[in-house]
């Protein structure tokens, strides 16, 4: 485990720092005016923009995390890929998202007393995604999701369930990734169709975006590899 924490926290490094300095060229030039331009306006540290960049940042990491646990409790070459592709799409995803942050100058962490997913209140599908196992819903506003056992927003796996997936081997440790990763996956979509709704900034509307048709993918094919194993995705 000791291992997986310094190899995860490596490619996160690397890709904050080269994925923050893609994102400030990319925040300052969005194709939409001159190079000689005035600067871009810059978001509020309460604007959707802001909230979407700090807490998908945070469910990118467990992502990233996830990704190298499993990948030392399995020899099944699909689900090691699978996981190695998650990992460094989502490192340097998470790396873009800080150098926004950088770049506005403003915290990377969420103000304290704010309910997670706060920034999702004016979502047009808020009160429909709301509840449901870990991976449907968000809180924030009326939908009141409860940080617990570690889990700090829907789809994020507790500390109880990331310790079985520490403790599992072989097909075991591969079917708990894969519905973990799926619920991670869906609660992931779902802040990210907020963003692409509410966020002011061009390039951060977009990667929303893609982040949406990606995982989408990633989820259509997790539920073609837990069915070749005899399991399915939790309710």
């Amino acid at each position: 485990m000791r291992r997986t924490r310094w190899l995860a926290g490596s490619v996160v490094g690397v890709a904050v720092l080269c994925a923050g300095a893609a994102a400030v060229a990319t925040a300052r030039d969005d194709g939409s005016a001159p190079a000689a331009a005035s600067a871009p306006r810059t978001p509020s540290a309460g604007s959707a923009d802001a909230g979407f960049a700090r807490e998908m940042a945070v469910h990118h990491q467990q992502a990233v995390e996830m990704s190298f646990v499993v990948r030392d409790r399995t020899k099944d070459e699909d689900v090691r890929r699978l996981a190695y592709d998650i990992a460094n799409t989502q490192a340097n995803q998470r790396g873009m998202l800080l150098g926004w942050l950088d770049l506005w100058e403003l915290p990377k962490t969420t103000p304290a007393g704010q309910e997670p997913m706060a920034w999702m209140s004016g979502h047009g599908h808020h009160d429909e995604h709301a509840g449901g196992h870990g991976g449907g819903g968000h809180g924030g506003g009326e939908a009141g999701f409860e940080a617990h056992d570690g889990a700090l927003m829907p789809g994020m796996a507790t500390r109880t369930e990331l310790k079985a997936l520490g403790a599992a081997e072989g097909v075991k440790a591969e079917v708990l990734f894969l519905q973990l990763m799926t619920d991670h996956h869906k609660g992931g979509v779902t802040m990210a169709e907020g963003c692409a709704e509410l966020c002011a900034v061009p390039a951060e509307k977009r990667l929303a975006q893609g982040m949406v048709e990606a995982q989408r993918s990633e989820l259509d094919l997790m539920a073609d590899m837990l069915a070749a194993r005899g399991a399915a995705p939790r309710p």
